[in-house]
């Protein structure tokens, strides 16, 4: 059962490092999930999330222990606003966990809990841990990953100075690892300067942010293989920076031409339509976003935010 919870939470984060990510590789086989996962995965998909909790609610009845119900019962709760109640399961699936990695990952899971709730300091001390175990691996991809999911959370919470350390730090241990090859030091360089360029949107220091924006262009220029991957995510920087600079119209021009299914870009378009007075475009998108049912940054900043404003129609 245990090692089905781990098949879960592969699941859970298969989003999380879409972003700015070389492709995998492929994946190893994995053991056939239980069939009340399968049945809550599919409620979950069908947007039937009170069916997808009642299924893990019952599974826990009969199997108190089971790491992967204890986790699929946290994410809903998330998805639901409920995360406060989430946090009980999520640790009790710490708890539970019998491995390294297995812990490893339902503290990754416990911390986009906290990021859900827009809460900086508690995602950043649980992805802390993770970090520790993929140091000890050791894998230096891996630790750089976690920080960057960390720094993502932050810089949304407006913690921008942790945000900043905890980018640059994902860079340093990115770029450790070993027989590196130029395609991921380039990744690790564009990353940088598409959160150095959005840090500096923030901070309103439209210069600062022009001059990331074109290193990370030119980034993308030098390296055409890493950019086949990355190419989709300038557009993000580029409205962010407009967004944040002003020029909503500029914004929702170069953000059309990022992942539309992506809830964090639907977000910063409804926000750019809101500052046009385009308010219908802006609630569809925000109902698309509230609709997410991922359990990552994107989403855990996008889905709160969107039921928010919808609520104020």
């Amino acid at each position: 059962m245990r090692t089905n919870a781990f098949v879960l939470l592969a699941v859970l984060f298969a989003t999380a490092a879409a972003a700015q990510t070389p492709a995998p590789a492929a994946p190893a086989p994995q053991p056939e999930q239980p069939e009340f996962v399968r049945r809550a995965q599919q409620f979950v998909r069908d947007s039937k999330l009170d069916d997808a909790l009642a299924v893990y609610q019952a599974e826990l009845k009969t199997s108190a222990n089971s790491v992967a119900a204890n986790n699929g019962a946290g994410v809903v709760l998330d998805l639901l606003g409920r995360t406060k109640e989430a946090k009980a399961y999520f640790n009790r699936a710490v708890e539970l966990a019998d491995t390294p990695l297995a812990k490893a990952n339902a503290r990754r899971a416990l911390a986009m809990s906290y990021a859900f709730d827009n809460d900086c300091a508690n995602t950043v001390k649980y992805e802390e841990m993770v970090v520790g175990y993929w140091a000890g691996v050791p894998d230096y991809f891996r630790q750089g990953e976690i920080l960057n999911e960390a720094a993502r959370v932050c810089i949304e919470a407006g913690a921008l100075d942790v945000a900043e350390k905890l980018y640059l730090r994902g860079q340093e241990a990115g770029l450790k690892e070993p027989n590196i090859a130029p395609a991921r030091v380039a990744l690790w360089k564009f990353r940088t300067e598409h959160a150095l360029g959005r840090l500096a949107a923030r901070r309103n220091q439209p210069e600062e942010a022009k001059k990331h924006v074109a290193a990370a262009r030119a980034i993308l220029d030098a390296n055409p293989e890493m950019a086949k991957d990355q190419e989709i995510f300038f557009p993000y920087l580029t409205g962010y920076v407009a967004l944040f600079g002003c020029d909503a119209k500029t914004a929702v021009a170069e953000l059309q031409k990022a992942r539309q299914d992506d809830p964090f870009i639907q977000v910063l378009l409804a926000r750019a339509y809101d500052k046009l007075g385009d308010h219908e475009q802006a609630r569809a998108l925000y109902r698309k976003a509230a609709a997410t049912t991922a359990h990552n940054p994107p989403a855990a900043y996008a889905r709160p935010l969107a039921a928010k404003m919808l609520k104020q129609e």
